[in-house]
């Protein structure tokens, strides 16, 4: 809880990383034996242990959702595996739960899950990301939930996933958006979409998965080649190494090798999910925000100047990281 995570994060977490055979029950007294360190712990620890208690399913559902998706590469795999792995990975969580298979902090409810999606939604809107006259490239889509949720507010939308299961749901639940497309991907590259082809860029919990396959710099290049000028690119979870910091400094390299302005660098602005918010423009776009701080206003003042001096692009590869100690889910 040290995050100031909701009490449906803390049961994914627990869900995703108990790794001991317990009864919910019996687990659900273990987190009222907890000592709260003020009273504000003491009150999340009280919903945590209601929800598992009310939700005993639930709890076996998430854990088995979650042990689907492996955080972790061997050594001897090579990046294509790795994608090969996730796309059969996401296809069997989609099987267990179409909705906790895309965010584990819905406890596999439909309503949460709405309720999160509409959230993040209203948040891109009030970015300015949204609008009738653009065309939105959505990577990971999953089930479709951000195609449905902004279909009013687009021009057209294009949701891939590696998964042709998860393909297949989205397309059910999308059947009847005209302005929507659905496809399969490999997952390496966007080659199938020509230069300057979408206003926008949407990557919900997909990047943690491209970082774990080393696909996550080829993607930067790709998304700045798709990117028109101006567009904007929402990046919501880089990574689940745990550091918000590594992330923020690996995506301002990116940015700055690819003419992208960071516009909000790593907020936590969601009451219902964990995620890390990143927005990103190129070209001559203008947002509402600015950086999150003023440290962060100066940090990108120093890379303004640094970039009128020179142009280095990035030569450094993103390596695949370890997962971190509190991934929020295998969700996209």
């Amino acid at each position: 809880m040290a995050d100031g995570i909701c009490a449906e994060a803390v049961v994914a977490r627990l869900a995703l990383h108990l790794r001991v055979e317990i009864r919910v029950a019996e687990l659900a007294e273990i987190v009222l034996d907890v000592v709260p360190s003020n009273s504000r712990d003491a009150e999340k620890l009280q919903e945590v242990a209601a929800l598992l208690r009310h939700n005993p399913g639930a709890f076996a559902k998430l854990r088995a959702t979650g042990a689907a998706v492996r955080h972790v590469r061997d050594d001897d795999e090579t990046d294509a595996a790795v994608v090969r792995r996730l796309a059969l990975s996401f296809d069997a969580a989609a099987a267990i739960s179409q909705t906790a298979s895309v965010q584990l902090a819905s406890l596999g409810d439909e309503e949460r899950l709405s309720a999160t999606t509409e959230e993040v939604a209203a948040w891109l809107k009030e970015q300015d990301f949204t609008g009738t006259g653009r065309d939105i490239l959505d990577i990971g889509c999953g089930i479709g939930r951000f195609e449905r949720a902004l279909a009013k507010a687009f021009n057209r939308m294009v949701g891939i996933d590696i998964s042709s299961r998860m393909i297949s749901i989205a397309s059910d639940r999308c059947a009847a958006l005209g302005n929507v497309e659905l496809r399969q991907t490999s997952g390496l590259d966007l080659i199938e979409f020509d230069d300057s082809s979408f206003d926008c860029v949407l990557a919900v919990d997909s990047f943690p998965y491209l970082v774990l396959a080393g696909m996550a710099e080829r993607h930067f290049d790709e998304i700045a080649r798709v990117l028109k000028r101006p567009g904007w690119l929402a990046l919501l979870n880089y990574s689940y190494r745990g550091s918000l910091l590594l992330d923020r400094a690996d995506i301002g390299r990116l940015a700055e090798a690819h003419q992208l302005r960071v516009v909000i660098n790593g907020e936590k602005p969601f009451r219902s999910w964990d995620g890390d918010a990143f927005l990103l423009a190129r070209g001559g776009g203008t947002l509402p925000r600015a950086a999150s701080s003023d440290v962060e206003q100066e940090a990108l003042k120093s890379v303004t100047i640094r970039r009128r001096k020179s142009w280095h692009p990035a030569t450094k590869n993103i390596s695949a990281a370890a997962p971190r100690a509190r991934v929020p889910a295998p969700a996209r």
